[in-house]
């Protein structure tokens, strides 16, 4: 079945499609959809190549669908890439962006790269604030 057809069939009703507003954007929460958004390009259902990145406990997880696999597998062939935490940023969006370049889904290499920048600046731990410094009247009265 053709990508198109399976857009129609799936563009109207699917359990993934969220809607908040009735006149708002209508976004999706389907696997492989890089940016959440309800249509065509970005969906990881109706397309036979899809980036999909993921956060886990050890890093990031990039996969993507093979396109040339047989549709009578028993699994659906995908292939995975996992970027370690201490690898840094450098090299999951180096890893990322090799992904989409290679000829795969060059289009989503930006929307892929925003997702990544997302993932790890929430694994990131938060510094800790400073203590607040008293000033003005207060510091005044304060010194003996």
């Amino acid at each position: 079945m053709s990508t198109d057809l399976q857009w129609l069939l799936i563009r109207k009703y699917n359990s993934f499609i969220v809607k908040k507003v009735p006149e708002g954007p209508i976004f999706s929460k389907e696997p492989g959809n890089l940016l959440n958004l309800h249509s065509h390009k970005y969906s990881g259902l109706a397309n036979s190549k899809t980036i999909d990145i993921q956060s886990s406990e050890s890093g990031l997880q990039i996969t993507t669908r093979k396109s040339k696999a047989s549709p009578h597998a028993v699994r659906p062939a995908r292939s995975t890439a996992n970027v370690r935490n201490r690898s840094g940023g450098r090299r999951s969006l180096g890893v990322v962006a090799s992904v989409a370049k290679r000829g795969y889904r060059p289009d989503l290499r930006a929307a892929a790269l925003g997702r990544t920048s997302a993932l790890l600046a929430a694994q990131k731990e938060k510094k800790a604030s400073p203590p607040k410094k008293v000033r003005g009247k207060k510091a005044a009265a304060s010194i003996p």
